[in-house]
Parts: structure tokens; C-alpha cells; sequence
């Protein structure tokens, strides 16, 4: 077992990785990508209702973090096409599981919340 040094370094980049994905449009972002390079004004276009704004600011995010990388191609206007880098393409595969984690387990979720909302409704309150 590693030092706890080595345990709250790791805690902090498992961290670091949930808050990334759990931004509104990075795991949407990640998604698109996996199929290859994918323009801008396309991705807009797939995301809708994302802002230029928002999605140029994921994308940012997603760059500066190693997980996409940015072309752009000399035309007129230019062409700016986004692609996933070996560690996205890595987190896609990963991001994959939790879906198919949400997609069998997430109605047992929603139940065990509402039940717990039932029950604590229920509850006569404490001082």
C-alpha cells in the first residue's frame, strides 16, 4: 500500500478527473469525438443548445487537459476541427462503462432517492 502522500495525490487527480467530467458539455464533448475529428460548427450543430461561448470554453478545458487536440487548417475562413488524444480517447473508453453502469443501474437509483425522500418526509422532525 502506497504512503498517504501517494493516496491524497492520487484522491486529488481521481478528483480533478470527476470535476472535469462532470462539466455540462466535457463528457457530451468527449462523446462526439469518438469517432474521429469533428469541426467546430459541427459540434455546435450536435450539441445544440450549447452556446458558442460554453462550447468553446469546454473545448479549452479539454485542451489544456491533453484529452483533445485543435487543428486549424488554412482556408478561407479557416477550418477549426477538434480530435481526441490517446488519454481521451482512454477516458472515452472509461466514460463508456459509467454510462452502461447509469443505463442498468440509474431506475434503482432514482427509486432508492425517491424512497428516501418518502421516508425522510415522513420522519417526525428532531430539535
Amino acid at each position: 500500500m502506497g504512503s498517504d502522500d501517494e493516496r491524497i495525490g492520487s484522491c486529488e487527480l481521481v478528483r480533478s478527473t470527476l470535476t472535469l467530467i462532470g462539466e455540462k458539455w466535457s463528457m457530451q464533448v468527449l462523446f462526439e469525438l469518438r469517432n474521429g475529428p469533428v469541426r467546430f460548427n459541427e459540434l455546435r450543430r450536435i450539441l445544440t443548445p450549447v452556446t458558442q461561448r460554453m462550447l468553446s470554453s469546454s473545448l479549452r478545458g479539454l485542451e489544456h487537459d491533453g484529452l483533445v487536440t485543435r487543428t486549424v487548417h488554412a482556408t478561407v475562413p479557416p477550418q477549426v476541427e477538434y480530435a481526441l488524444t490517446e488519454p481521451g480517447r482512454a477516458l472515452n473508453a472509461a466514460l463508456q462503462h459509467v454510462a452502461h453502469w447509469a443505463e442498468t443501474h440509474g431506475e434503482a437509483v432514482v427509486a432508492a432517492r425517491a424512497n428516501h425522500l418518502a421516508v425522510t418526509s415522513r420522519a417526525p422532525a428532531t430539535s
